[in-house]
């Protein structure tokens, strides 16, 4: 598979083109649904091509309007919502970049990525506007804000009504592939985060491992080239070929592949789509690929996402290893109670375990695929367990027909069960292999590649086995050289997470090589949450870690020392864990607090998170 892989990355590129542009100018543009709404009603339900290219251009001339340039950041702070898919694409298309920003962020996390991108509008709901607000007099640059729905009220520009008084086109900008396309922030250990750039042709670099995870998101991978040209010439889906976008170049069984009507996946995933998981790895996919995606903003619950997977007719989707935990505690035979037609399910964030994996497999018929990347280089690594395959007629054509379950080999649609065909089978707690076009290593302090079993900084190459540039890579952290220079070693790019490889190519996880950790599928920076602790005038000092968790993988915990004249108590861990949450995110809040004399410190006074990490790990091992 990796042999024969080959990119093609056009010179220009864009994302708003390819996912949603040429769908809404096929004959079915104005039918064909990109998004459903849960739980809304009416006209309100989907949102199709032609409609979310529409709104989209007029938002693009709103923009333009207020003085919007090229490689300007635009701030979106909006849930999964219609409106949230439109104000990616207008930006996409006016070669701005888009800002994604969660809901979840306080006042004081939005305020230092607001003043440091320099923002220039920033797109709210009512989920958002109070904190925008807030912070808004500290952000000099920030000169519009638009609200929709209720935030108008409160915004200087009304979305609807804005939006209602354009024309419904648009002249896209003709945007370089290199150029930046999204703005997105990542925590670090030391200093506050920084802003990843990533180009449109990331999302070249990002499709053969979503397909790949989501067992080939139900096209025939067997495809034949023959009904085009006699020449039995097997062809991948389009993404493994680096889709030239725009048209250029494309092979004329390529661009039908991507939207054939036989083909009936249907995607969805909690992950918030302002975060590289939902982003990157659920919206533009499915759109690029001119599949429906579900969009539910409301919180995660078993008994809802089970809902929502039976009502939508969900075949693929990504759920954190948490969202599995609770879903397999509240519904232990979920198909007693939900008729699913899951063919894939890809999983991030951290380890899956057996425990899950055995209930993906058994209960919900699906063998899970983890993966593994960053927002700086994403999707590299994972699984691609294909378990079925199609013997369609040669008449019948590529794709599989209405109705098909090629996960489960069910006999609909004449699909024929068969183990490692295509793929490879994925082993319980391992992150899996490398992903077609993309040259992933094992690395010591040095740059070399490590033995097998000796660990090492799992790291990416900025070029491919036959030595073509990698699209996945970021283009550097946001007016931070320096930062940008120490991810590298020569061409070998450190994700900063350890692993080992086995004799067969597959990856094991052995922690992060710096301080960031997981908990409960968040990324985690200990230095921005210690400093917003300290903050606080009982706080003299703080340092936070992980604490094993088996639910969570991990837990926020924070050591504390006391300022003088202030006292220890339940009633002080309460106050400092809403002083974290009301200021940052509510998963960056610490869930437990120790209180300490004193802080392990290295004798040139930095904070030696290592020893309360270790003292953490060695206390769950005690516990059992």
């Amino acid at each position: 598979m990796h042999a024969a892989f080959r990119w093609s990355v056009p010179a220009q590129f864009n994302i708003a083109q390819v996912c949603c542009t040429r769908w809404a100018e096929r004959p079915d543009g104005a039918d064909r649904i990109a998004i459903r709404a849960h739980g809304a009603a009416g006209n309100g339900r989907v949102l199709t091509f032609g409609a979310l290219q529409a709104q989209a251009n007029r938002l693009s001339r709103v923009l333009a309007g207020l003085g919007v340039q090229r490689g300007d950041r635009v701030a979106l702070v909006m849930p999964q919502r219609f409106e949230t898919a439109i104000a990616y694409m207008a930006i996409f298309q006016l070669g701005a970049i888009a800002m994604p920003l969660s809901m979840l962020f306080g006042p004081e996390a939005l305020d230092y990525r607001l003043r440091d991108s320099e923002a220039v509008v920033a797109l709210v709901d009512e989920s958002s506007i109070a904190n925008i607000l807030a912070v808004r007099a500290n952000c000099p640059a920030l000169r519009t804000i638009v609200g929709v729905d209720a935030a108008a009220l409160q915004a200087d520009l009304d979305w609807g009504g804005e939006l209602a008084r354009q024309p419904s086109t648009f002249a896209a900008v003709p945007t370089q592939a290199d150029e930046g396309a999204v703005l997105i922030y990542t925590s670090g250990t030391t200093g506050p985060p920084k802003g990843a750039l990533i180009p449109h042709r990331a999302l070249i670099g990002n499709l053969p491992g979503f397909v790949c995870s989501q067992n080939w998101f139900g096209f025939d991978p067997t495809l034949s080239a023959s009904r085009v040209d006699g020449t039995p010439t097997p062809v991948t889906p389009s993404p493994a070929r680096g889709r030239e976008g725009e048209g250029a170049g494309v092979k004329p069984w390529q661009a039908p592949s991507a939207g054939d009507d036989q083909n009936t996946a249907v995607f969805w995933s909690p992950a918030d789509w302002a975060w590289t998981g939902g982003l990157m790895d659920a919206l533009l996919p499915s759109l690029y690929f001119g599949r429906p995606i579900v969009a539910y903003n409301g919180r995660f619950a078993p008994e809802t996402a089970f809902a929502l997977l039976q009502e939508h007719g969900v075949t693929h989707t990504f759920l954190f290893p948490t969202a599995l935990k609770a879903m397999m505690k509240a519904y232990p035979e979920p198909r007693r109670q939900f008729r699913l037609k899951l063919q894939a399910i890809m999983s991030a964030g951290e380890a899956v375990g057996d425990a899950v994996f055995a209930y993906c497999r058994d209960q919900l018929g699906v063998a899970v695929n983890e993966m593994f990347g960053q927002t700086e280089i994403n999707y590299v690594v994972g699984n691609c367990s294909m378990t079925w395959a199609p013997t369609l007629p040669a008449s019948r054509g590529a794709l599989p027909p209405e109705g098909a379950q090629p996960a489960l080999g069910r006999p609909g649609g004449r699909l024929t069960a068969f183990t490692g065909a295509v793929g490879w089978p994925a082993r319980p707690g391992s992150m899996g292999r490398p992903y077609p076009g993309h040259r992933v290593a094992v690395i010591d302090d040095d740059g070399n590649e490590c033995p097998v079993g000796v660990p090492g900084d799992v790291a990416v190459n900025r070029y491919d086995v036959h030595g073509d540039p990698d699209p996945i890579f970021f283009l550097g952290y946001w007016r931070n050289e320096a930062a940008t220079r120490r991810k590298s070693t020569g061409d070998w790019c450190r994700t900063g997470d350890l692993a080992t490889r086995d004799a067969d190519g597959y990856l094991w996880y052995q922690g992060r090589a710096d301080d960031v950790f997981k908990a409960a599928g968040y990324r985690i920076g200990p230095s921005e949450i210690e400093n917003c602790l300290v903050k606080h005038p009982a706080v003299a000092n703080a340092a936070v870690v992980p604490k094993p968790d088996r639910e969570r993988g991990a837990l926020v915990k924070a050591y504390i020392v006391l300022a003088p004249g202030h006292r220890p108590g339940d009633e002080l861990v309460a106050e400092l864990q809403q002083h974290v949450r009301g200021k940052l995110a509510p998963y960056e809040y610490p869930k437990e607090i120790e209180f300490i004399e004193a802080l392990p410190m290295t004798t040139t006074g930095k904070v030696q998170r290592r020893v309360l990490r270790l003292q953490e790990e060695e206390r769950a091992r005690a516990a059992g």
